[in-house]
């Protein structure tokens, strides 16, 4: 259901890396270049609107698909629970490899550079979905991608949910188009320091790291930081040419 005042919403429908298909509803809004927002485990409430608002003031076409919770609130403990129920999309534990729901977000990745006719598009995952994000950079339809407080996988130390695949895939975009961002506030123990050290590890070179100083979680929604927006802005700005 669209809820959010859109230009439009269509579902979209592609395979998973499994073959299976999966449908979400994909709203969008706006009319500059397009950023891909991929919802955080808390869902898509108030202040990740807000976000989607504030790209879109800025001049960008947000798309915002939907793969679980309710949309327009904030359920934390909810949906960690719904997680089980999409666990054939997503899976928070998953070492060296990424979950089946990567396949789709490319397929969506291409799907919406072709409808607007542009040469590529922004990213944005957050928690749940940052590391989706860096590894969209595989995807020539991807010119630029923001890892916010990447978390996965959990309980997973310093491992990543890539394969060794996916990474060098991820190194060859990044070479060709320009570093990724990831961001974290430093004391945040949900996107531990480990895993950000890992990912400048697997990444070097491609991806330009950032951490500002605090102990919350989510710089861009709800625990909102300023400067790190800013940074997120002026990054597709110049990525996206706009």
């Amino acid at each position: 259901m669209c809820s959010w005042n859109p230009d439009e919403c269509f579902t979209f429908a592609a395979p998973l890396d499994s073959g299976r298909e999966a449908r979400h509803s994909v709203q969008f809004k706006g009319s500059g270049p397009p950023i891909l927002l991929l919802q955080e485990l808390p869902g898509i409430g108030p202040e990740t609107l807000v976000l989607a608002d504030r790209l879109i003031a800025a001049g960008f076409t947000v798309y915002l698909p939907h793969f679980f919770g309710t949309f327009g609130k904030t359920t934390l403990v909810t949906n960690a629970a719904r997680l089980f129920c999409v666990r054939r999309e997503f899976n928070m534990f998953l070492r060296g490899r990424q979950s089946p729901v990567a396949t789709w977000m490319r397929a969506l990745a291409r799907h919406i550079r072709d409808r607007q006719g542009v040469p590529g598009i922004g990213v944005i995952g957050m928690c749940l979905t940052g590391s989706f994000a860096l590894a969209l950079m595989a995807d020539d339809a991807v010119l630029g991608a923001v890892a916010s407080q990447p978390a996965l996988p959990v309980f997973g130390g310093d491992a990543l949910p890539m394969s060794e695949a996916d990474i060098s895939g991820a190194r060859a975009g990044m070479a060709a188009r320009g570093p990724a961002l990831a961001m974290r506030y430093r004391d945040d123990k949900m996107a531990p320091a480990r895993l950000m050290r890992s990912l400048e590890t697997a990444f070097g070179e491609g991806l330009d790291t950032i951490e500002y100083p605090g102990s919350k979680h989510s710089l861009l929604t709800l625990h909102f930081h300023e400067p790190a927006y800013r940074r997120v802005e002026a990054y597709f700005r110049d990525r996206l040419d706009c």
